[in-house]
């Protein structure tokens, strides 16, 4: 018996974006990711935006993929959109070689990530005020 392609499929109210080899290390790029973990998508752009990493740019555009496919493909409403899960993957490390001293030589790693956003539609809560008045 073969196993699933996908071990999670999607619900209803769920879309996402997948981005492969990006040129960043796994720690790193988790540093970012962690800044929007279930956050309004809204908010988490702006985060993004103003982010000073260099590597916020690229998952901006990436939660924007997310954001458009659930738009687009799934008829979500983009207002009531909360991030889910921002997941870190490693992908392939590049070995490069820097010249030592003494004819010798030190292995430099260069890190590429896989990332994955997932948005889903959230219902809008009432506002405490709004509860208290009724």
């Amino acid at each position: 018996m073969s196993k699933p392609k996908h071990p999670r499929s999607l619900g209803e109210t769920e879309a996402q974006a997948l981005v492969s080899n990006i040129r960043v290390s796994p720690r790193k790029l988790n540093l970012v990711a962690a800044l929007i973990r279930n956050k309004p998508a809204a908010v988490a752009v702006a985060q993004l935006t103003f982010s000073k990493r260099r590597i916020a740019n690229d998952v901006r555009k990436a939660l924007q993929s997310a954001i458009a496919n659930a738009e687009n493909n799934h008829q979500l409403d983009v207002d009531r959109l909360v991030v889910t899960k921002a997941e870190v993957g490693r992908s392939i490390v590049m070995r490069r070689f820097h010249a030592r001293g003494r004819g010798r030589a030190a292995r430099v790693e260069k890190w590429f990530s896989h990332l994955k956003i997932v948005v889903a539609e959230r219902a809008q809560e009432a506002a405490p005020a709004e509860q208290e008045a009724v």
